[in-house]
């Protein structure tokens, strides 16, 4: 029986996952999205989302512990320099996992896991949404906010082609 057992053993041994999650949480760090099964994204963002917020406080224990996650002294320097000031003021949730379909060869479910302060299309896109809001009804609204008729415009004299024989 497996109550209350959640954790996803992706079909391998505990220093073979553990090996995988880190190294695909050092290539999430340096890339800031990649491209992976839904299952092991799912697993990445509960492995790699408490070392992202370990790096919101730089000291050398913090480090020192996520070093010891992450075996990768670069991955470390980027995680605890450039992102750790993006997500700064974040309380929690610092991935997003975009779901892009089936894999062609054996029908598993795709997605992209991105850290969420690095997406610029997804920041525009909430920035333009909160300005042009506005409130819309299936009535229809009022008749005189909308211009019925249209200025006529004035038209130029058409002139006349002499007919070609």
């Amino acid at each position: 029986m497996r109550h209350n057992k959640k954790f996803n053993h992706l079909g391998r041994k505990k220093a073979h996952r553990d090996a995988l999650l880190a190294n695909m949480t050092i290539s999430l760090i340096m890339r800031k999205r990649i491209f992976t099964t839904l299952a092991k994204a799912k697993a990445l963002r509960m492995y790699a989302e408490p070392l992202i917020n370990r790096a919101k406080d730089d000291s050398m224990s913090n480090r020192r512990l996520v070093f010891s996650y992450l075996q990768n002294k670069e991955a470390v320097t980027e995680l605890f320099r450039e992102v750790a000031q993006k997500i700064a003021e974040r309380n929690g949730g610092y991935t997003r996992i975009l779901k892009t379909g089936n894999r062609l060869g054996d029908n598993a479910k795709m997605c992209f896991i991105e850290l969420v302060d690095y997406n610029e299309n997804m920041l525009k896109d909430k920035g333009a949404k909160k300005e042009g809001r506005t409130r819309r009804s299936r009535r229809g609204g009022s008749k005189s906010a909308a211009p019925a008729t249209e200025a006529p415009v004035a038209e130029a004299p058409a002139q006349e082609a002499p007919a070609a024989e």
